[in-house]
Protein backbone atom coordinates (compact mmCIF):
# COMPACT_ATOMS: atom_id res chain seq x y z
CA UNK A 1 0.00 0.00 0.00
CA UNK A 2 1.78 3.28 -1.03
CA UNK A 3 1.65 6.18 0.91
CA UNK A 4 -0.67 9.03 0.96
CA UNK A 5 -2.95 6.96 -1.30
CA UNK A 6 -6.11 7.63 1.05
CA UNK A 7 -6.38 4.23 1.14
CA UNK A 8 -7.26 2.63 5.07
CA UNK A 9 -5.59 -0.46 6.10
CA UNK A 10 -6.22 -3.65 4.31
CA UNK A 11 -4.66 -6.88 5.47
CA UNK A 12 -3.84 -8.28 2.04
CA UNK A 13 -3.31 -6.05 -1.24
CA UNK A 14 -3.09 -7.32 -4.70
CA UNK A 15 -4.74 -6.69 -8.04
CA UNK A 16 -8.73 -5.39 -7.54
CA UNK A 17 -11.34 -7.70 -8.01
CA UNK A 18 -14.48 -7.24 -9.83
CA UNK A 19 -17.02 -8.79 -6.87
CA UNK A 20 -16.70 -8.43 -2.96
CA UNK A 21 -17.78 -10.52 -0.51
CA UNK A 22 -19.12 -9.59 3.47
CA UNK A 23 -19.32 -12.16 5.62
CA UNK A 24 -21.50 -10.55 8.53
CA UNK A 25 -23.05 -12.37 11.96
CA UNK A 26 -26.65 -12.75 10.17
CA UNK A 27 -25.84 -12.81 6.44
CA UNK A 28 -23.42 -13.16 3.61
CA UNK A 29 -23.67 -10.71 0.96
CA UNK A 30 -22.08 -10.02 -2.70
CA UNK A 31 -21.21 -7.52 -5.05
CA UNK A 32 -20.53 -7.32 -8.94
CA UNK A 33 -19.66 -4.51 -10.07
CA UNK A 34 -19.66 -3.25 -13.92
CA UNK A 35 -18.90 -0.26 -15.96
CA UNK A 36 -16.30 2.86 -15.22
CA UNK A 37 -15.71 5.76 -13.38
CA UNK A 38 -18.59 8.03 -13.69
CA UNK A 39 -20.63 5.14 -14.82
CA UNK A 40 -20.18 2.07 -12.13
CA UNK A 41 -23.26 -0.17 -12.26
CA UNK A 42 -24.01 -2.86 -9.49
CA UNK A 43 -24.06 -6.05 -12.27
CA UNK A 44 -25.49 -8.42 -9.61
CA UNK A 45 -25.93 -8.89 -5.94
CA UNK A 46 -26.91 -11.49 -3.71
CA UNK A 47 -27.26 -12.50 -0.24
CA UNK A 48 -28.00 -15.49 2.18
CA UNK A 49 -29.11 -15.41 5.57
CA UNK A 50 -26.67 -17.33 7.95
CA UNK A 51 -28.39 -19.59 11.29
CA UNK A 52 -27.99 -18.01 14.27
CA UNK A 53 -24.45 -18.49 15.93
CA UNK A 54 -22.74 -19.70 13.11
CA UNK A 55 -20.39 -16.44 12.86
CA UNK A 56 -19.89 -14.43 16.25
CA UNK A 57 -17.46 -11.87 15.69
CA UNK A 58 -14.78 -11.22 18.28
CA UNK A 59 -10.94 -9.98 18.68
CA UNK A 60 -9.75 -12.92 20.68
CA UNK A 61 -12.21 -16.13 19.85
CA UNK A 62 -13.78 -18.47 17.19
CA UNK A 63 -15.43 -16.41 14.55
CA UNK A 64 -16.52 -19.22 12.44
CA UNK A 65 -18.76 -21.36 14.40
CA UNK A 66 -20.11 -23.62 11.42
CA UNK A 67 -17.16 -23.31 8.47
CA UNK A 68 -19.83 -25.77 6.19
CA UNK A 69 -22.75 -23.54 6.37
CA UNK A 70 -20.50 -20.54 5.85
CA UNK A 71 -19.21 -22.24 2.41
CA UNK A 72 -22.17 -23.21 1.52
CA UNK A 73 -24.14 -19.38 1.73
CA UNK A 74 -20.80 -18.48 -0.10
CA UNK A 75 -21.01 -20.54 -2.96
CA UNK A 76 -24.63 -20.17 -3.54
CA UNK A 77 -23.66 -16.20 -3.53
CA UNK A 78 -20.90 -16.72 -5.87
CA UNK A 79 -23.09 -18.82 -8.06
CA UNK A 80 -26.22 -15.64 -8.23
CA UNK A 81 -23.89 -12.96 -8.81
CA UNK A 82 -23.54 -14.73 -12.31
CA UNK A 83 -20.00 -14.32 -13.28
CA UNK A 84 -17.13 -17.15 -13.35
CA UNK A 85 -15.50 -15.70 -10.08
CA UNK A 86 -12.14 -16.62 -8.82
CA UNK A 87 -11.02 -13.79 -7.19
CA UNK A 88 -12.69 -11.42 -4.45
CA UNK A 89 -12.49 -8.65 -1.81
CA UNK A 90 -13.48 -9.80 1.65
CA UNK A 91 -15.36 -7.56 4.13
CA UNK A 92 -15.37 -8.77 7.59
CA UNK A 93 -16.78 -7.47 11.01
CA UNK A 94 -15.46 -4.56 12.74
CA UNK A 95 -15.28 -6.85 15.65
CA UNK A 96 -13.25 -9.43 14.25
CA UNK A 97 -9.79 -6.87 14.43
CA UNK A 98 -8.89 -3.74 16.63
CA UNK A 99 -8.86 -0.21 15.25
CA UNK A 100 -6.45 2.35 16.53
CA UNK A 101 -5.25 5.80 16.07
CA UNK A 102 -1.37 5.87 16.76
CA UNK A 103 0.77 9.61 16.93
CA UNK A 104 3.90 10.06 16.65
CA UNK A 105 5.64 13.63 17.12
CA UNK A 106 8.78 12.63 15.02
CA UNK A 107 8.47 9.81 12.65
CA UNK A 108 11.66 8.05 11.84
CA UNK A 109 13.07 8.58 8.56
CA UNK A 110 13.38 5.26 7.12
CA UNK A 111 10.12 3.24 6.30
CA UNK A 112 11.43 -0.30 8.43
CA UNK A 113 11.83 1.81 11.66
CA UNK A 114 8.64 3.44 11.34
CA UNK A 115 7.24 -0.25 10.61
CA UNK A 116 9.03 -1.79 13.31
CA UNK A 117 8.06 0.84 16.13
CA UNK A 118 4.15 1.29 15.35
CA UNK A 119 4.11 -2.58 15.22
CA UNK A 120 6.21 -2.22 18.61
CA UNK A 121 3.64 0.05 19.68
CA UNK A 122 0.28 -1.84 19.16
CA UNK A 123 1.52 -5.26 20.13
CA UNK A 124 2.03 -3.89 23.95
CA UNK A 125 -1.70 -3.90 23.88
CA UNK A 126 -2.89 -6.71 22.13
CA UNK A 127 -4.83 -9.55 23.93
CA UNK A 128 -2.51 -12.20 22.53
CA UNK A 129 0.48 -13.17 21.82
CA UNK A 130 2.36 -11.06 19.50
CA UNK A 131 3.18 -13.87 17.16
CA UNK A 132 -0.20 -14.34 16.53
CA UNK A 133 -0.73 -10.71 15.27
CA UNK A 134 -1.55 -9.42 12.30
CA UNK A 135 -1.24 -5.97 11.37
CA UNK A 136 -1.89 -3.44 8.57
CA UNK A 137 -1.47 0.70 9.17
CA UNK A 138 -1.25 3.50 6.57
CA UNK A 139 -0.53 7.30 7.42
CA UNK A 140 -3.68 9.28 8.46
CA UNK A 141 -3.79 13.39 9.69
CA UNK A 142 -0.79 15.30 10.12
CA UNK A 143 -0.31 17.00 13.44
CA UNK A 144 0.47 20.69 14.05
CA UNK A 145 3.73 20.39 15.21
CA UNK A 146 4.91 18.34 12.63
CA UNK A 147 3.95 14.82 13.93
CA UNK A 148 1.76 12.07 12.12
CA UNK A 149 -1.03 9.93 13.09
CA UNK A 150 -1.55 6.05 11.54
CA UNK A 151 -4.33 4.22 11.43
CA UNK A 152 -3.32 0.59 12.80
CA UNK A 153 -5.81 -2.43 12.81
CA UNK A 154 -4.34 -5.67 14.42
CA UNK A 155 -5.98 -8.81 14.10
CA UNK A 156 -5.53 -11.98 15.08
CA UNK A 157 -3.85 -14.04 12.08
CA UNK A 158 -5.85 -17.27 12.93
CA UNK A 159 -8.96 -15.60 12.92
CA UNK A 160 -8.24 -13.56 8.99
CA UNK A 161 -7.52 -17.11 7.60
CA UNK A 162 -10.74 -18.92 9.01
CA UNK A 163 -12.45 -15.64 6.82
CA UNK A 164 -10.30 -16.77 4.38
CA UNK A 165 -10.25 -20.48 4.25
CA UNK A 166 -14.58 -20.05 4.55
CA UNK A 167 -13.98 -18.19 0.85
CA UNK A 168 -11.41 -20.62 -0.28
CA UNK A 169 -14.22 -23.67 0.51
CA UNK A 170 -16.61 -21.83 -1.42
CA UNK A 171 -14.08 -22.02 -4.29
CA UNK A 172 -12.50 -18.49 -4.75
CA UNK A 173 -9.77 -16.48 -3.48
CA UNK A 174 -9.68 -13.48 -0.81
CA UNK A 175 -7.31 -11.01 -2.99
CA UNK A 176 -8.06 -8.55 -0.10
CA UNK A 177 -9.49 -8.78 3.80
CA UNK A 178 -11.06 -5.14 5.15
CA UNK A 179 -13.14 -4.11 7.58
CA UNK A 180 -16.83 -2.98 6.97
CA UNK A 181 -16.94 0.79 8.47
CA UNK A 182 -14.14 1.28 6.84
CA UNK A 183 -15.65 0.32 3.88
CA UNK A 184 -18.12 2.53 3.82
CA UNK A 185 -15.95 5.32 4.24
CA UNK A 186 -14.81 4.22 1.13
CA UNK A 187 -18.31 4.49 -0.84
CA UNK A 188 -19.03 7.76 1.00
CA UNK A 189 -15.25 9.23 -0.15
CA UNK A 190 -15.90 7.98 -3.51
CA UNK A 191 -18.74 10.33 -4.13
CA UNK A 192 -15.68 13.39 -3.18
CA UNK A 193 -14.70 13.59 0.68
CA UNK A 194 -17.41 15.96 2.11
CA UNK A 195 -16.15 19.66 3.28
CA UNK A 196 -15.10 19.79 7.08
CA UNK A 197 -15.72 17.22 8.97
CA UNK A 198 -18.34 14.13 8.97
CA UNK A 199 -19.36 11.55 11.27
CA UNK A 200 -20.38 7.57 9.98
CA UNK A 201 -22.84 5.48 12.43
CA UNK A 202 -22.54 1.76 11.22
CA UNK A 203 -24.95 -0.15 12.81
CA UNK A 204 -24.12 -4.15 12.51
CA UNK A 205 -26.41 -6.78 14.04
CA UNK A 206 -24.35 -6.99 17.19
CA UNK A 207 -22.22 -4.11 16.98
CA UNK A 208 -22.02 -0.29 16.06
CA UNK A 209 -18.98 1.29 14.26
CA UNK A 210 -18.91 5.24 14.73
CA UNK A 211 -15.89 6.89 12.82
CA UNK A 212 -15.02 10.52 12.41
CA UNK A 213 -13.24 12.15 9.16
CA UNK A 214 -12.08 15.41 8.29
CA UNK A 215 -12.29 15.71 4.77
CA UNK A 216 -10.71 12.33 4.03
CA UNK A 217 -8.82 11.81 7.03
CA UNK A 218 -10.00 8.96 9.65
CA UNK A 219 -9.57 11.05 13.44
CA UNK A 220 -11.87 8.98 15.49
CA UNK A 221 -12.68 5.45 15.59
CA UNK A 222 -14.69 3.11 18.16
CA UNK A 223 -16.19 0.31 18.10
CA UNK A 224 -18.92 -1.52 20.68
CA UNK A 225 -21.21 -4.34 21.15
CA UNK A 226 -24.70 -3.54 20.96
CA UNK A 227 -25.43 -5.38 24.39
CA UNK A 228 -23.25 -3.13 25.94
CA UNK A 229 -24.40 -0.18 28.58
CA UNK A 230 -26.36 2.49 26.88
CA UNK A 231 -28.10 3.06 23.67
CA UNK A 232 -26.67 4.10 20.35
CA UNK A 233 -28.00 7.44 21.04
CA UNK A 234 -26.40 7.86 24.20
CA UNK A 235 -22.82 6.36 22.33
CA UNK A 236 -23.60 9.01 19.46
CA UNK A 237 -23.93 12.09 22.03
CA UNK A 238 -20.59 10.98 23.95
CA UNK A 239 -18.94 10.78 20.33
CA UNK A 240 -20.25 14.67 19.44
CA UNK A 241 -19.32 15.81 23.22
CA UNK A 242 -15.53 14.20 22.88
CA UNK A 243 -15.74 15.46 19.07
CA UNK A 244 -16.23 19.02 20.69
CA UNK A 245 -13.89 18.89 23.54
CA UNK A 246 -10.95 16.56 22.57
CA UNK A 247 -10.55 17.01 18.59
CA UNK A 248 -11.28 20.44 18.35
CA UNK A 249 -14.90 19.87 16.54
CA UNK A 250 -17.44 21.84 15.79
CA UNK A 251 -20.73 20.66 14.03
CA UNK A 252 -20.59 17.80 11.52
CA UNK A 253 -20.93 18.96 7.98
CA UNK A 254 -22.69 15.49 8.18
CA UNK A 255 -23.91 12.78 9.52
CA UNK A 256 -24.39 9.06 7.66
CA UNK A 257 -26.51 6.44 9.05
CA UNK A 258 -25.92 2.89 7.64
CA UNK A 259 -26.48 -0.62 8.54
CA UNK A 260 -29.41 -0.31 10.67
CA UNK A 261 -31.91 -0.28 7.79
CA UNK A 262 -30.43 -3.94 6.34
CA UNK A 263 -32.39 -5.22 9.07
CA UNK A 264 -35.47 -3.44 8.63
CA UNK A 265 -36.44 -0.30 6.85
CA UNK A 266 -38.78 0.76 9.03
CA UNK A 267 -35.95 0.33 12.14
CA UNK A 268 -33.51 2.26 9.85
CA UNK A 269 -35.97 5.20 10.24
CA UNK A 270 -36.42 5.23 13.43
CA UNK A 271 -32.68 5.11 14.36
CA UNK A 272 -32.33 8.21 11.73
CA UNK A 273 -35.51 10.37 13.62
CA UNK A 274 -33.50 9.67 17.00
CA UNK A 275 -30.27 10.26 16.13
CA UNK A 276 -31.23 13.65 14.58
CA UNK A 277 -33.13 14.40 18.19
CA UNK A 278 -30.31 14.01 20.20
CA UNK A 279 -27.78 15.40 17.77
CA UNK A 280 -30.18 18.36 16.58
CA UNK A 281 -29.02 18.22 13.08
CA UNK A 282 -29.87 15.91 9.83
CA UNK A 283 -29.14 12.62 9.71
CA UNK A 284 -28.82 11.02 6.17
CA UNK A 285 -28.99 7.30 5.04
CA UNK A 286 -26.73 6.11 3.07
CA UNK A 287 -27.38 5.75 -0.71
CA UNK A 288 -24.36 5.12 -3.18
CA UNK A 289 -26.62 5.02 -6.32
CA UNK A 290 -25.17 8.69 -7.24
CA UNK A 291 -21.68 6.30 -7.52
CA UNK A 292 -22.80 3.10 -8.87
CA UNK A 293 -26.39 2.57 -10.10
CA UNK A 294 -28.67 0.26 -9.63
CA UNK A 295 -30.03 -1.80 -12.52
CA UNK A 296 -33.40 -2.12 -10.88
CA UNK A 297 -34.13 1.37 -8.63
CA UNK A 298 -37.33 0.51 -8.27
CA UNK A 299 -36.07 -2.39 -5.86
CA UNK A 300 -33.57 -0.51 -4.25
CA UNK A 301 -35.02 0.10 -0.92
CA UNK A 302 -33.15 0.94 2.37
CA UNK A 303 -32.78 -2.23 3.32
CA UNK A 304 -30.86 -3.30 0.28
CA UNK A 305 -28.68 -0.22 0.36
CA UNK A 306 -27.31 -0.94 3.60
CA UNK A 307 -26.93 -4.95 2.90
CA UNK A 308 -24.83 -3.45 -0.22
CA UNK A 309 -22.87 -0.67 1.02
CA UNK A 310 -20.13 -2.18 2.72
CA UNK A 311 -19.44 -4.89 0.15
CA UNK A 312 -19.51 -2.49 -2.56
CA UNK A 313 -17.11 0.30 -0.38
CA UNK A 314 -13.77 -2.10 -1.30
CA UNK A 315 -14.74 -2.70 -4.86
CA UNK A 316 -15.10 1.47 -5.41
CA UNK A 317 -12.04 1.79 -2.95
CA UNK A 318 -9.60 -0.49 -5.19
CA UNK A 319 -11.09 0.93 -8.61
CA UNK A 320 -9.67 4.27 -7.60
CA UNK A 321 -6.33 3.07 -5.94
CA UNK A 322 -6.05 1.62 -9.61
CA UNK A 323 -6.97 5.11 -11.17
CA UNK A 324 -4.11 6.16 -8.51
CA UNK A 325 -1.33 3.66 -9.34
Amino acid sequence: MSAGSGRLPAFLVSAPPAAAIEIAADRVTGVLLGGQRGAWTIAGHASERLPEGTVTPALNALNIHDPTVVAGALRSVLERLGARIRRVALVVPDTSAKVSLVRFEKIPARAQDLDRLIRWQVRKAAPFKPEDAQISWVEASRLADGGREFIVTLARRDVVEAYEHAVASAGAQAGIVDLASFNLINAVLATGAPAGDWLLVHVARDYASLAIVRGRDLIFFRTRPNDAEGDLGDVVHQTAMYYEDRLGGGAFSRVILSGVAAASAAAGEIARASLEARLGTRVEAFDFRQTAAMRDRISAGADLLDALAPALGVLLRERAAERVA
